[in-house]
């Protein structure tokens, strides 16, 4: 099912939860249901069904960068040496275990992942590169863009 079949799925009253939740997802179910013009009931049902159907996949705090010295963001384009499965299993095993990686993504490209890193400054994101990223399996090459500025961070 692609995400127009299940986008068709959901009520009107499902995806104002969404969008809602998305935004502030620590909004008491009270206050979700008065915003969306429904009895807390039927909300909270609401709620508990899209995280069961899995449209909400969980709700987490959204951290500062800037008060956890980690404001330096860059995005490093890596190619592997090798991209049989079994060297793609070993390189995603190798990056869940790197705190510093924020998000890694296997892309159809110039190269087969882009990773986002976040460290407190330019010299860490350097020791990063230098003595982890490149020694994570099969990795043969990196390549890496700096972010001057967060435009848009988070959402969906």
């Amino acid at each position: 099912m692609d995400l127009a079949d299940n986008m068709r799925q959901l009520d009107r009253f499902d995806r104002q939860i969404i969008a809602i939740l998305s935004a502030d997802g620590r909004l008491p179910v009270t206050d979700l249901a008065k915003r969306i013009g429904m009895s807390k009931s039927p909300c909270q049902s609401r709620v508990k069904r899209l995280q069961e159907e899995g449209y909400i996949l969980g709700f987490r705090a959204v951290l500062n960068p800037h008060k956890l010295g980690r404001e330096h963001v860059a995005f490093t384009e890596v190619t592997l040496s090798d991209t049989r499965e079994a060297a793609l299993k070993a390189f995603n095993a190798a990056v869940q275990k790197v705190p510093e990686i924020e998000q890694c993504h296997m892309i159809a490209g110039s190269c087969d992942y882009l990773l986002k890193i976040r460290t407190a400054d330019i010299l860490a994101y350097r020791k990063i590169l230098g003595e982890t990223i490149t020694t994570l399996p099969h990795v043969s090459n990196t390549s890496t863009s700096v972010s001057m500025e967060a435009v848009k961070d988070f959402g969906f």
